[in-house]
């Protein structure tokens, strides 16, 4: 496997892993908007994963958008 699509597949494993934690940590929820009812709503370990889940979404964006610019 070339470097290129190691680091593709680093950033949709990256993306998907921030994706699936989201859902699991709103698995439970019971108001799913407005977000801040959403935040009140969640016991504190799952505000600790959705947050981590926004994190691993918004870290794999930053890096495919730098990799496009760059290439």
């Amino acid at each position: 496997m070339t470097s290129h699509k190691k680091k593709r597949l680093a950033t949709a494993l990256g993306f998907l892993s921030g994706v699936l934690a989201c859902l699991d940590a709103l698995r439970d929820a019971r108001l799913l908007w407005p977000p801040d009812l959403v935040w009140a709503g969640l016991p504190s370990p799952q505000r600790l994963e959705l947050g981590g889940g926004i994190a691993l979404i918004v870290v794999s964006l930053i890096f495919d958008i730098r990799r496009a610019r760059s290439a």
